[in-house]
Order: structure tokens, then C-alpha cells, then sequence
């Protein structure tokens, strides 16, 4: 038990925040829906809901993937948390399928809902609610991507064009509260649509937009965790670290590369040729240095390193220059 609670405090902080909060404001939301019966409130309801459940499971697999290799998984649990995302967006399908057909029936027989303030309140109380994640969740991906924070808004610009290189968690925390803040609004104006027009289906299509939405999410997060589950190979990072290796002036070419992706982790592997004059003594500090270079590499995690000598083939071919969106090199 000791060790557990160790574990959930090395957990992804942005997705326990957004879980707590995306808890309160599906609260809010549910009991507006109740006093209103307001079908745009149902769907940001639902949405709510599904956000909730998708990030507590996304803090815990994150926490769970962290825990120390064993003799029985040698490897490690960084794709724990790949696969609690795949159980994860199950839920959220299904709550999307639901949102989709409860705004297909409201378009098909529309009716009039009541308490137009209460769902402004709360639906404007959710959007700053979501926002505020949103504007965390930016920051984090800046934070894990060595990217220095900006001024106020611009956080969020960063934020989406850093977003790829960001860990599975963090990015599927700004996904969803950007869809949550952008449905929110949707909702927002559906409902002032719907009261001063008297379009009562206006509110169905918003429901059907915010379905569609989170269907949006479910794949991408389905695709991204597979592929992580699976094991996918990290083109950026691949590329950085072989030119990291090759600026060593021992290396004389690289024979193989691998950088795997394991969760939030990368796992590398390097056959290096070097010159076959060198001592077995310089060629372990050639080594240790190496091991320490590629180690301080943004989300490297294990490094395997071997040596052969130089048969003077270039077998390497795919270094040209450091990528540039990537820091530089420690």
C-alpha cells in the first residue's frame, strides 16, 4: 500500500487536476440538466462525465507506469498507461454514441426546456472551469518539452504547436478540456439561440457537435495509445540522438538505432563502430559518457549501448543536422 501511494504521487498532475475538476462541474451540469431538462446541458453532462472517468483512469495508469522493473517484467510498466487509455476511451465512446442519439431525438421532437439562467450559470461557470485546465494543461506541455513559458495567452499557442512531443497523459488532457471548453461555448450559444428564435433544435444539432467531438477524441487517443502499446519508434527523438551520437568524435558510424516509446518513456538502443585500435579501457569511458549523453535526452529512460569496429562502410545514413524543435543538446 506504501508503495501505491509513492507511485499516485509521481502521477500525471494535469490529468488528477482535470478529473477533480471535470467531477464538479459534471455535478453541476447533472443537476442543471434536472431542473431544466435542457438537452445541451445533458450532452456537456455526459461529456463531463466521460472527460472524468477518462482522466482518473489516465492519472492512474500514469502513476502505475512508473513503478521499477521486476525480475518478471524486466522491461518496466511504461505502457501501463497506453493500455488503461485504450480501457479508458471505451467509456468515452459510449457516452458519445449516447450525447449523438439524446441530440438526434431533440432535433426529431424538440422541446422546450426551462430555466434558461441556471444553464447559463453553469455552463459559463464550466467553460472558465475548463479553461483554467486548458491554460494548465498548456503550460505542462511547454514544462515537459523545454519550452520556456510565454505571457498569458500565447502559453496556449505554444502549447498546440508542442503538443506532438508531449507525454501521452498531458496530451490527452488538452485535447479533451479544448473540446470541453469549445463545446461548453456550443452549448452556451445554443441555448441563447433556442430562447430569443425559438429554434428549440438548435440545441439537438449542439448536442450531435459536441458527440461528434468526443468521437474525435476517442480515435486519436485510440490510435496514439495503440500505438504505444504496441511499441512505435520515435522519428524526432531518433534522429536528435544519432546526431547527438554521431557529433562524438569516437564514433566513427552507427550500425543500429532504436528509440522506442514505452508510456511517458523512451527506450534506446545503439550498436556504435568505433575505431578497433582503441583500448577496451577507453572504450568503456566512451561508453559511460555516451550513456550519460543520450540519458540527459528529454524522456529517455534506459539506454543500451554496444560497440563493434569500424569496417569503414557508412551504414548511417539518415543524420543530416540536429532537428530544431528539439532543445539543445546537454
Amino acid at each position: 500500500m506504501k508503495e501505491l501511494f509513492v507511485l499516485l504521487k509521481e502521477g500525471n498532475k494535469p490529468s488528477l487536476l482535470a478529473a477533480v475538476v471535470n467531477t464538479i462541474i459534471s455535478v453541476l451540469k447533472g443537476a442543471a440538466f434536472f431542473f431544466t431538462g435542457n438537452v445541451a446541458m445533458f450532452a456537456e453532462m455526459m461529456h463531463s462525465i466521460g472527460d472524468a472517468a477518462n482522466q482518473y483512469f489516465v492519472f492512474i495508469g500514469s502513476s502505475l507506469s512508473k513503478k521499477a522493473p521486476t525480475p518478471r517484467f524486466p522491461n518496466g510498466f511504461g505502457r501501463v498507461v497506453n493500455l488503461v487509455c485504450l480501457g479508458a476511451v471505451l467509456i468515452v465512446g459510449i457516452l458519445s454514441y449516447e450525447t449523438i442519439i439524446e441530440g438526434w431525438h431533440h432535433i426529431q421532437h424538440p422541446t422546450e426546456s426551462s430555466g434558461m439562467f441556471i444553464t447559463l450559470g453553469v455552463l459559463a461557470i464550466s467553460i472558465i472551469l475548463e479553461f483554467f485546465v486548458l491554460y494548465k494543461a498548456s503550460k505542462e506541455v511547454l514544462h515537459e518539452t523545454g519550452v520556456k513559458n510565454a505571457k498569458g495567452l500565447a502559453n496556449l499557442t505554444l502549447g498546440f504547436a508542442n503538443l506532438k512531443r508531449a507525454k501521452p497523459a498531458t496530451k490527452l488532457v488538452f485535447m479533451e478540456d479544448l473540446v470541453a471548453t469549445t463545446g461548453g461555448i456550443l452549448a452556451f450559444i445554443a441555448v441563447l439561440i433556442a430562447h430569443f428564435t425559438g429554434f428549440l433544435q438548435a440545441e439537438g444539432i449542439a448536442s450531435i457537435m459536441i458527440g461528434l467531438m468526443m468521437f474525435y477524441v476517442v480515435g486519436r487517443v485510440f490510435l496514439e495509445n495503440a500505438r504505444g502499446a504496441i511499441g512505435e519508434t520515435d522519428e524526432q527523438m531518433l534522429n536528435h540522438i544519432a546526431y547527438v551520437v554521431s557529433e562524438n568524435e569516437h564514433v566513427k558510424d552507427i550500425q543500429k538505432l532504436e528509440v522506442i516509446k514505452e508510456g511517458e518513456f523512451l527506450h534506446v538502443e545503439l550498436i556504435a563502430e568505433i575505431d578497433p585500435t582503441i583500448s577496451f579501457a577507453q572504450a568503456d569511458d566512451i561508453r559511460d559518457h555516451l550513456v550519460d549523453l543520450i540519458l540527459n535526452q528529454p524522456g529517455v529512460e534506459d539506454v543500451t549501448i554496444s560497440f563493434d569496429e569500424d569496417d569503414g562502410v557508412s551504414h548511417w545514413k539518415q543524420v543530416s543536422k540536429r532537428p530544431d524543435s528539439l532543445p539543445p543538446i546537454q
